[in-house]
């Protein structure tokens, strides 16, 4: 059995082949039930949730992800969400990895973003707009650099010290990145504008979006949350990457179906349609298109897959 620790995970996983396998995954015959979801109670600090997230391709391989979210490790000096990606057999049963699970959801959760993009993002775009400086601001500047001929790399957010520590980070790993002192200003320059952020108000507003931008909203995992205004979805080409999950959890699309910006007939399609071809993506070049993402299990059974191939070496679970 493979134990992946998370520099061997970010190793195991690089952006095109985990955009490609991501795809695959979305073409092929992955079973995705619905995720458990359980407080757990925890004397004298605040209840833990524990997530249990299966996924599996029939015969081939099962896997589930376990995440816990314990809110009183702070006071601890720990991270609050810890979680492991247990792969086994699809035919036997038999426990074939342990992937480091922070890891691959931040690289699947990027990955996903940058599919939807090859479908939906202009193919000359240049400049990219990233909106948060938390874990996942790197790898979605990165995974966006695989499927377009990004240029030029803006970074913003609420912490200047967050910023430029993100900026020198993005600048080791060779993109050409600069902080955006000025929120508006950024986003009407870019082609791409990427958010991952906590925000419980809009960050992007409808009027400062360009003719021919794309939109890829990545926090908002709540229904309380929000990063784009009514006007953002009102005027956009919207796609998610499930429409049950986006339907339930997405705050940009439960809170613009709320107040009538959006219907439901009016999300165009998800990664199931834009991966099979039925639903063609950007309508033409100035189309605006927003992409909403809470993510989905089998992101991470086809990340767990990749990664447990490309370190054993095998083309299946043997």
């Amino acid at each position: 059995m493979l134990i992946l620790d998370e520099q061997q995970t970010a190793a195991a996983l690089p952006w095109t082949p985990l955009i490609d396998a991501l795809e695959a995954m979305f073409k092929g015959r992955g079973v995705m039930p619905v995720r458990h979801h359980h407080d757990v109670e925890v004397p004298g600090q605040p209840n833990a949730t524990l997530l249990l997230m299966p996924a599996w391709l029939p015969g081939r391989y099962v896997g589930v992800k376990l995440v816990s979210v314990y809110p009183g490790n702070g006071s601890r000096g720990l991270p609050a969400v810890q979680g492991s990606y247990l792969l086994t057999s699809g035919s036997t049963g038999e426990m074939l990895a342990v992937v480091d699970g922070g890891e691959l959801t931040a690289r699947r959760t990027a990955a996903a973003s940058a599919l939807a993009a090859r479908s939906l993002a202009r193919p000359d775009a240049e400049t990219m707009m990233m909106v948060g400086t938390g874990r996942l601001s790197l790898n979605l500047m990165q995974a966006h650099a695989a499927v377009r001929p990004l240029k030029s790399f803006l970074i913003w957010g609420r912490s200047p010290d967050k910023v430029r520590q993100t900026v020198e980070a993005a600048r080791a790993l060779g993109l050409a990145a600069e902080p955006s002192a000025d929120l508006e200003t950024g986003i009407r320059q870019a082609d791409i504008i990427s958010c991952a952020t906590l925000s419980e108000e809009p960050l992007v507003h409808g009027e400062w979006l360009k003719p021919g931008s794309h939109v890829d909203l990545v926090g908002a995992f709540k229904p309380s949350m929000r990063e784009s205004d009514d006007e953002a979805v009102r005027h956009a080409e919207v796609y998610v990457d499930t429409k049950a999950g986006a339907l339930a959890e997405a705050g940009d699309i439960v809170q613009a179906l709320r107040s009538g910006a959006l219907k439901p007939d009016d999300i165009r399609g998800d990664l199931f349609d834009l991966t099979t071809g039925r639903i063609a993506g950007r309508s033409g070049d100035t189309a605006i298109t927003l992409f909403k993402s809470v993510g989905a299990a089998i992101e991470d059974l086809a990340g767990a897959i990749l990664a447990y191939e490309t370190v054993s070496g095998r083309s299946g679970p043997a």
